[in-house]
């Protein structure tokens, strides 16, 4: 007859849902060649990918100091256009 484990205490139950927890924040499961497995999640930065957080709200000189100039020139075409867009030689109306 097959020998009956011991019941976890409290603490051991407690200890085992924060490393879950812990697990599920820390990798998420996806499937590769028809097996289940667990790779790293992106960094994150409230909630929002780091990269798109960089590009959204970092400063330009830490951009230019950081070596990110293709974010600065993205956001120089990007101002460019919506100034291009407004035509000046309407009259104005006051």
């Amino acid at each position: 007859m097959p020998k009956r484990s011991k019941k976890l205490t409290k603490a051991q139950k407690q200890k085992r849902t924060e490393d879950k927890a812990e697990m599920r924040r820390k990798y998420k499961s996806v499937m590769m060649n028809g097996k289940q497995v667990r790779i790293k999640r992106p960094p994150t930065i409230n909630g929002i990918p780091a990269n798109e957080y960089i590009e959204k709200y970092a400063d330009p000189i830490w951009l230019h100091q950081n070596g990110m100039n293709e974010i600065l020139h993205a956001r120089e075409n990007t101002i460019n256009d919506e100034f291009e867009e407004i035509d000046l030689d309407e009259e104005i109306p006051f």
